[in-house]
């Protein structure tokens, strides 16, 4: 199982000033744990279940091209980009440049949307849910045209691209990730188009009964599904069991996340994506390369 963290909170002692050396030390930090993957939200105001919109909050595809300077390793993607906030030409174009920049490490993270506030905040058009996915199915097809090199022109219902070129190429082809796991929907754009679902921990059973449905949609279309890397994201504080972490969550040991997480393996699981409460403790990163190395040889069961 591979392990990556999701930095979503940015409002540390000294913010602003603070924030770039902070999150510097993040994603170096990270890297160092031997974590596979480093994420942020693609958000433009704080979300009401981290706290009030007045918080801080970094736009995504800056952040991580800020993160791809100070490391060499480490994948980089946002969990993920609402299909709303970007022409879908010129997200390919932003997460192709971040490809090339950081050597191959870019992933495109992306969703739906959901977030209605900041759209108002920063008046960006919010469609009703049916069309949002309907934005998304064609971004996906011209996403994956364009990571291709097929600049032929492109003609959907909302998206008319006269040539959608994609020059330097990425160096790898971008991998592709839908967050949700909406069963009619989202799960069955996973199973068409995507090299990853990412759903959130709910528990064992909860993980088996989605990926059952997308085991379904993959056959519905011909796909074998062990070609969908299953990640999920999970809140988390390493520390000593039971003690309260700055966020005031309540501290798991390594053991106790093994436990927790092996279980996620066994119905499916291949790449778990952490929010630590105490992602900003260096001395944290000790047990997260504890929880990497115990992780590292856990396979993922069939789903």
């Amino acid at each position: 199982m591979r392990c990556g963290l999701q930095v979503s909170y940015f409002s540390w002692p000294g913010a602003p000033t603070s924030i770039g050396p902070t999150f510097r030390r993040v994603a170096q930090n990270a890297e160092g744990a031997g974590m596979s993957s480093l994420w942020v939200m693609d958000h433009f105001f704080q979300i009401s279940m981290i706290g009030p919109p007045e918080l801080d909050m970094l736009e995504g595809y800056s952040a991580l091209a800020f993160a791809a300077a100070a490391t060499e390793r480490i994948e980089l993607a946002t969990l993920v980009t609402g299909v709303t906030y970007r022409h879908p030409g010129l997200l390919a174009k932003t997460v192709t440049t971040l490809d090339v920049l950081s050597g191959g490490r870019a992933w495109l993270g992306i969703g739906a949307a959901w977030n209605e506030e900041e759209h108002r905040g920063l008046g960006v058009p919010y469609p009703a849910v049916a069309e949002r996915f309907e934005r998304l199915e064609e971004t996906l097809q011209i996403a994956r045209q364009m990571f291709d090199g097929d600049d032929s022109p492109y003609a959907g219902r909302h998206y008319s691209l006269e040539r959608p070129l994609n020059v330097p190429a990425p160096l790898r082809r971008v991998p592709i990730l839908i967050g949700g796991s909406g069963p009619k929907k989202t799960l069955r754009l996973v199973a068409k188009y995507a090299d990853a679902c990412n759903l959130f921990d709910a528990g064992p059973e909860a993980m088996a009964s989605r990926l059952a449905i997308l085991r379904g949609h993959c056959d519905d279309v011909g796909r074998d599904p062990r070609e969908i890397e299953v990640t999920a994201l999970s809140r988390l504080s390493l520390g000593t069991s039971g003690a309260k972490a700055p966020s005031g969550e309540t501290m798991q040991s390594v053991d106790e996340a093994v436990d927790r997480y092996g279980r996620l393996a066994e119905v499916g699981l291949d790449h778990l994506i952490l929010g630590m409460g105490n992602d900003t403790d260096d001395t944290a990163y000790e047990l997260v390369a504890e929880l990497v190395r115990q992780l590292e040889p856990v396979q993922a069961g069939t789903w």
